[in-house]
């Protein structure tokens, strides 16, 4: 087999003429370049360069090896500069998972902000769930998912979690209802109402059913819903009440009000997980960075 750093010094001798030239550009002496290039010839089986003068020219064999040698230095250089490009951040591609709610008020303001500052990387974004999103995260299918997660499971699992935003749910109420007049609601208020769900089992769910147990009850839910939106119309068409997230209202149903709660305050806490074992790369660092300054600005503009 032919070794590359052999043949770079075979074009050394071919482009400067001579063997003693060769080594002096490189920094070697010239038996040290004469003992490498005899190894390359006995590699190639046939002779690469022959005398003339002072110097050696090519056999039609070194001429061969020479454009091929040539042809991968080019090439070499090439994979340097895009090397230097993906670890500058100039280039490369982020994978992202995300869950719907969260894509329209966090995540594309926050891709937008980061395609002003890395124009060159592409970023692949794909719905997924935190049972899918988190696995496909840690066994590398993905460099970024944006989940809701409980604070008090983050540890371990090879992953790192970067807090973003706390989403606090709000009540949502028929138009009309006794309750409708009161500007903020005790999350007891709702106790003895028909509820509809909207959340399905996970740790959405598990934040509202954590909130109420510490007013001190269980929700009756009448009706499961497969989203905010569906939920909003049942609780238009009266119902039962519901519990949605602020980043969850959307496309407001004219036919609810919708009230903030207290005591307490059910909230979905939204991190970025990445890989704790992912190499340091300027883009994916940018991302997060682009994701924190979106959550914040939401945060500011009350979403």
């Amino acid at each position: 087999m032919l070794d590359v750093r052999r043949m770079q010094l075979l074009r050394a001798v071919v482009t400067s003429g001579s063997v003693s030239a060769a080594a002096r550009d490189l920094g070697y002496t010239p038996s040290a370049v004469s003992q490498q290039l005899t190894v390359l010839e006995k590699e190639a089986g046939i002779a690469l360069l022959e005398r003339t003068g002072r110097g050696v020219r090519p056999t039609d064999a070194g001429r061969l090896l020479n454009e091929y040698a040539a042809a991968i230095g080019e090439q070499v250089a090439e994979a340097e500069t895009a090397l230097a490009d993906l670890r500058a951040g100039r280039t490369g591609r982020l994978a992202v998972r995300y869950f719907a709610t969260a894509g329209a008020s966090l995540v594309a303001p926050a891709v937008a902000l980061f395609r002003r500052a890395f124009p060159g990387v592409r970023v692949d974004l794909r719905l997924g769930e935190p049972e899918d999103s988190l696995p496909e995260l840690k066994q590398g299918g993905a460099d970024l998912a944006i989940v809701v997660q409980d604070p008090g499971r983050l540890a371990g699992d090879g992953l790192r979690f970067a807090h973003l935003l706390d989403d606090r749910y709000v009540a949502v109420l028929p138009r009309g209802h006794r309750l409708a007049a009161k500007r903020v609601l005790d999350l007891t208020d709702l106790a003895d109402e028909p509820w509809v769900g909207s959340e399905w089992p996970g740790p959405c769910l598990d934040s509202v059913l954590g909130a109420c147990d510490s007013a001190g009850f269980r929700p009756d839910f009448v009706v499961q819903s497969e989203d905010y939106a569906t939920a909003q119309g049942f609780v238009a068409a009266g119902l039962g009440i519901g519990l949605v997230p602020e980043m969850g209202l959307g496309s407001r149903h004219p036919a609810v009000v919708v009230r903030r709660v207290r005591n307490p305050v059910p909230v979905r806490v939204i991190y970025a997980a990445v890989r704790e074992s992912s190499p340091a790369q300027p883009a994916l660092h940018g991302l997060l960075d682009a994701l924190r300054q979106a959550a914040t600005a939401g945060t500011r503009t009350g979403r």
